[in-house]
């Protein structure tokens, strides 16, 4: 029988999700986070640039070695589409205003950032998110994968990463702790609410807000869509059927999403809270 579990077994990370969705939650107005950043032996700075909201996150790491989620904060953008930067001027400045507020909050300079891209874009659409973020004032920036920043959040050993973003879903196979496959397809959180809207006849920008608030009516109208990511994910794992799949990103963070995936492909399915800061947390994790 297919399984559905939690992150209740890695409390680490959970701990750090929770810690990041609390900072989120506060920013601009965290009183800690000036002295936390003063405290720390280093900084580092994550941009998630996403197809509908660009995500900054601060990771102060203590002399322990620990990080601590210190500044987390994000803006509606849309200048992304399945990935790809088609609005620049739009991106940077979106980047920018993120940055100049986690530098006044946090009374520092922010010289350097990582950025990451999905798998298998050309490269020159992967360079775009790293001009986007020197033209809004970084120095020095790092271009990750989307799925490896992930990782750089689970740790997983033995299992999938299954990062399911606005316009794409990546898929990182690791064995042994080490990466064996990786790919995208198109097909997420915008293509979901593509299907909401129409079923229901929402405005678009409707969609992903009745989501959240409405779970139960539009979970039986997303079936469909989200049997289509398991497609996706079943023929970017062929040959990795005994691993988990452990799901990052806020396209699937929808009650009983993780059960329709598990169940459609008879696989464990692991979920999160607060998915949707896996993948900007390992960003961050990734900055020089």
């Amino acid at each position: 029988m297919p399984l559905l579990t939690t992150c209740s077994a890695i409390p680490a990370t959970r701990s750090l999700l929770e810690r990041a969705a609390a900072v989120a939650a506060l920013a601009g107005g965290d009183p800690d986070a000036a002295g936390a950043a003063r405290a720390a032996t280093a900084l580092r700075v994550g941009v998630d640039l996403g197809t509908a909201t660009c995500v900054l996150v601060v990771l102060a790491t203590g002399p322990d070695g620990r990080d601590r989620p210190v500044w987390v904060d994000g803006r509606p953008s849309g200048a992304l589409a399945d990935g790809v930067v088609v609005d620049f001027a739009r991106a940077v400045a979106t980047v920018r205003d993120l940055r100049d507020a986690a530098r006044v909050a946090l009374r520092t300079e922010l010289p350097a950032a990582a950025t990451a891209h999905p798998p298998c874009v050309p490269a020159a659409d992967a360079r775009a998110c790293t001009f986007v973020c020197e033209a809004a004032g970084f120095d020095e920036v790092a271009l990750v994968d989307e799925v490896g920043a992930a990782q750089r959040t689970l740790g997983l050993r033995d299992g999938v990463v299954v990062d399911v973003g606005g316009g794409s879903t990546g898929v990182g196979v690791y064995r042994a702790g080490e990466l064996v496959a990786l790919d995208d397809r198109p097909g997420g959180g915008h293509h979901l609410d593509l299907v909401l809207a129409g079923a229901l006849g929402l405005a678009l920008e409707d969609a992903e807000p009745y989501k959240r608030a409405h779970p139960g009516e539009a979970l039986p109208v997303l079936v469909p869509g989200l049997q289509r990511i398991a497609e996706n994910v079943r023929a970017l794992t062929a040959g990795h059927e005994d691993l988990p799949l452990h799901l990052a990103g806020g396209a699937l963070m929808i009650p009983g999403a993780g059960d329709v995936l598990a169940g459609y492909l008879e696989r464990t399915v692991v979920t999160y809270p607060h998915a949707l800061l896996i993948t900007p947390v390992g960003i961050a994790r990734s900055a020089p």
